[in-house]
């Protein structure tokens, strides 16, 4: 007989593993498309140096400060929707604590328990802790694990940090003859690399992700540098 197999997770660890998943991927892949985009445009134009390390910590300061505010903003919306919903709950707690009785009562027997278990179930969880009871079970908010904005503006500023280090540095580092194939290549490399992580991180196919994360970069580059091409011939 086959053995069960739990590698799965069965709790809100997988719900919080992937909103930090998604942060961290989201910037890292936004750090390496957006900045390799505008250091490799500038490259169109031009192949000074200093240009080009100047537009890139200019996009990489922009982008992290940008990438951490959005998250905070997002997240910081989030959490008071959820502050909201569990003090609605606890003053329907205080107030009216038969009907909620009722209310979590149904809410277990729609998942699937009889009538009988579900109203001792309701009576038990209720008896136990009220709020959170009603908290998961109705609001799917568990009250210890709201979710944080500084954590997520922390992870995005870093993750867009970190991606955008490698076609900066791709960029101004080896020699000029070498410095746009560098780049390409680096980035791409990066590119599967965070698209790969992100899909078996999240349990999902790879070979999707990491297409989708490439040939996004890859348009991104050649978009930027026709541009950037095109403004240097005619001496813009």
């Amino acid at each position: 007989m086959t053995e069960p197999t739990h590698d799965e997770p069965h709790d809100g660890a997988l719900g919080a593993r992937l909103n930090w998943l998604r942060a961290a991927v989201l910037g890292a892949n936004d750090g390496i498309v957006s900045t390799a985009g505008l250091v490799v445009g500038v490259a169109g134009a031009t192949g000074s140096r200093s240009a080009l390390l100047t537009a890139g910590l200019a996009g990489l300061l922009a982008g992290s400060m940008s990438m951490a505010a959005g998250e905070y903003v997002s997240v910081s919306t989030q959490r008071d929707s959820e502050m909201a919903a569990l003090a609605v709950e606890k003053r329907e707690l205080r107030e009216q604590p038969e009907a909620e009785l009722r209310e979590l009562t149904e809410l277990l027997e729609q998942r699937g328990l009889s009538r009988e278990v579900a109203r001792e179930a309701a009576e038990q969880l209720t008896a136990r802790d009220a709020l959170r009871a009603h908290a998961r079970v109705e609001l799917g908010i568990d009250p210890d694990e709201l979710t944080n904005p500084w954590h997520a503006a922390w992870a995005s500023f870093l993750a867009f940090t970190v991606g955008a280090l490698l076609p900066l540095l791709a960029i101004v580092l080896p020699p000029a003859d070498w410095r746009l194939a560098v780049t390409v290549l680096s980035v791409l490399a990066a590119l599967t690399l965070t698209g790969f992580s992100s899909a078996r991180l999240g349990a999902a196919a790879p070979k999707r992700a990491v297409l989708r994360n490439v040939a996004g970069g890859a348009l991104a580059m050649a978009v930027t540098y026709a541009a950037g091409s095109l403004l240097g011939a005619v001496g813009v």
